[in-house]
């Protein structure tokens, strides 16, 4: 499978799945959690407030793993696996950039002080259980 092809099927998965785990690490220990995503390319946003433990993990190693696209349908399901640097935004550009009614549960609006957005910039992605040739490692 070609570079583009990779590409294509990760940002199909990105487009299909809107939540999956995050995994932080704190004291050598990992530390996952679900979280909803939105993506510009291949970039990951993910809104939280800045009062959870993610965010002080973040802010001393902001080295995250993601998993997005398992859907339980069974063994041979598509998803990737995302290592990425994780840095925490807090201007109100990013907060209206994913803001949306389902977040009024625990934020104001975009204007919360305690809202924040976690960007994650990947270093390194694969594509799982796409092909026989699984998996698919797509360069950046």
């Amino acid at each position: 499978m070609s570079q583009n092809e990779v590409k294509e099927q990760v940002l199909k998965v990105l487009d299909e799945s809107k939540v999956g785990t995050l995994a932080t690490v704190k004291d050598n220990k990992p530390y996952s959690r679900y979280m909803t995503y939105y993506h510009e390319d291949l970039v990951l946003y993910t809104p939280t407030s800045k009062k959870t433990e993610k965010t002080d993990e973040i802010e001393e190693n902001p080295n995250v793993h993601i998993l997005l696209g398992y859907e339980g349908e069974g063994y041979g399901d598509t998803f990737v696996e995302i290592e990425g640097k994780a840095s925490i935004e807090q201007s109100e550009g990013y907060k209206k950039k994913i803001w949306n009614d389902h977040m009024k549960d625990w934020f104001d609006g975009p204007e919360d002080p305690n809202l924040v957005v976690l960007k994650i910039e990947p270093v390194g992605i694969r594509l799982m259980n796409n092909e026989e040739d699984s998996p698919q490692t797509l360069d950046l």
